[in-house]
């Protein structure tokens, strides 16, 4: 196995994993909270993520479907956590599809605003997007009172 294809699914795991402890820092009567109200709740926060990572890894194909989830459909912690779970899992399964001479290989459907993209940088461009809305969410658990998971014993 090459090592992009072993780094891209070990960054996606390791992100699944900061992601679900994060999502779940939050308590349930606080899952609504915006540090403003032109932004998003912190369970708006997270199902944004499960929801783009969904919509861009469609691009990809493969054979796994993909989870059927909207952001209406999350009402409590406990189906945001599931969605975000399932797209992470979704992605994992088509990682599990990859081979060394498909991550380099161009993804044929790769959006307009990204341009031209391997299957890698679609995954990339993933788990980018993601640290910056972790950012957003560290900081809503600060004004909550409550370190960050990944912060803690630091």
């Amino acid at each position: 196995m090459s090592q992009i294809l072993r780094d891209v699914r070990s960054d996606w795991q390791r992100q699944k994993d900061t992601m679900m402890k994060i999502a779940d820092a939050m308590p349930e009567a606080k899952v609504g909270y915006k540090s403003t109200p032109a932004q998003r709740s912190y369970g708006e926060q997270a199902m944004h993520v499960a929801l783009t990572n969904v919509e861009l890894l469609k691009v990809l194909g493969g054979t796994a479907p993909a989870p059927a989830f909207t952001a209406e459909s999350a009402k409590t912690k406990a189906d945001i956590l599931k969605a975000l779970a399932d797209s992470y899992d979704y992605g994992a399964t088509l990682l599990g599809a990859e081979s060394e001479s498909t991550i380099g290989s161009p993804a044929n459907d790769s959006p307009s605003w990204l341009g031209p993209a391997t299957r890698a940088r679609i995954y990339w461009t993933l788990l980018v997007h993601t640290m910056d809305i972790y950012g957003q969410m560290a900081v809503y658990l600060r004004l909550n009172g409550i370190v960050p998971p990944a912060s803690r014993g630091v």
